[in-house]
């Protein structure tokens, strides 16, 4: 297998790729799982430019390029960066293409990765700009779903939490929209699915349902996708604390779920799952964290061209 039509291409949104081209980084990222240290990067450079504080997401590009023997140049945080003297974004993206023969970025803006993906002379990919798209992560979404329902297409999935903000819920969506998938949305009405989002279920003519209580989607879900709700996002905090404790997955809740279900999430989680059902055989959120190396390794090597 050979997705050398990615080659050089940037990710910026789960639109960049057809359906075909990331079920050929799902294969590729199998053979990754099978085989996660190598040294197909060994010649390569890839910049880390984290403007936005992350723990899964930095640490499991690091560890996917480390485990494949390549180098890593970047900061963490904005604060470490030239940004805070002042640089603008299309400085540092010109500067930092000097140094790397990739970029991974993070951004608080809607619409930077594109921006930057623009300017840059060296494939970008988006590894997360405001509550826009985080197409990664939904490749790693889309992997552990295919691995623990053994396909993508028939399924029942049900979101749950902040559908308005989250970057994985819009990126998800847009992705699933690609196969046979009924969803079941979960939400405070505040934090209902966009419109905007809604429009590629609409536009695939697939089945979407709407709820607020969590209980009501339990026996019929084969994915419980949940997401936290975003403090961060919120630009008033009494709207946040009226939200924040909508959602809590219990290990009671889980009874009567179908033998299937699995539970997924982003991560960070804050309250809404609770510790006991993290070693309920039903709870996959960990594992689905491990399964990001796999998928951006298949990502760093198909878009070098290595793979």
């Amino acid at each position: 297998m050979n997705p050398t039509n990615l080659k050089n291409r940037n990710l910026i949104s789960i639109s960049d790729y057809s359906k075909e081209e990331y079920l050929k980084i799902l294969d590729l990222a199998e053979e990754f799982e099978k085989y996660p240290r190598q040294d197909t990067l060994k010649d390569y450079v890839i910049a880390s430019l984290f403007f936005e504080p992350s723990t899964r997401t930095r640490l499991s590009f690091e560890s996917a390029i480390s485990q494949l023997s390549g180098q890593i140049v970047g900061f963490t945080d904005a604060s470490s960066s030239s940004t805070q003297k002042g640089e603008s974004l299309k400085d540092t993206i010109r500067t930092v293409c000097n140094y790397s023969d990739m970029i991974v970025m993070r951004h608080p803006l809607d619409g930077s990765s594109r921006y930057a993906g623009e300017i840059a002379t060296v494939p970008l990919i988006n590894a997360g700009d405001g509550s826009n798209q985080h197409p990664t992560q939904c490749m790693l979404d889309l992997y552990s779903i295919r691995k623990t329902q053994q396909s993508l297409d028939n399924l029942k999935i049900a979101l749950v939490g902040d559908l308005k903000y989250g970057r994985t819920v819009h990126s998800l969506v847009e992705a699933m929209s690609n196969f046979n998938t009924e969803f079941h949305l979960v939400s405070p009405v505040e934090l209902k699915l966009p419109s905007t989002v809604k429009r590629f279920i609409k536009n695939a003519n697939l089945n979407y349902y709407q709820y607020t209580e969590l209980e009501d989607v339990m026996d019929v879900a084969d994915i419980v996708y949940m997401t936290r709700i975003q403090r961060e996002r919120f630009s008033e905090p009494l709207e946040y604390e009226k939200v924040k404790n909508s959602y809590i997955l219990t290990k009671d809740l889980l009874q009567g779920s179908k033998d299937n279900m699995r539970v997924l999430h982003p991560l960070p989680r804050v309250n809404e799952i609770t510790e006991d059902v993290d070693d309920h055989p039903k709870a996959y959120y960990f594992q689905q964290a491990l399964n990001g190396i796999y998928v951006r390794q298949a990502l760093l090597t198909a878009i070098l061209g290595l793979k």
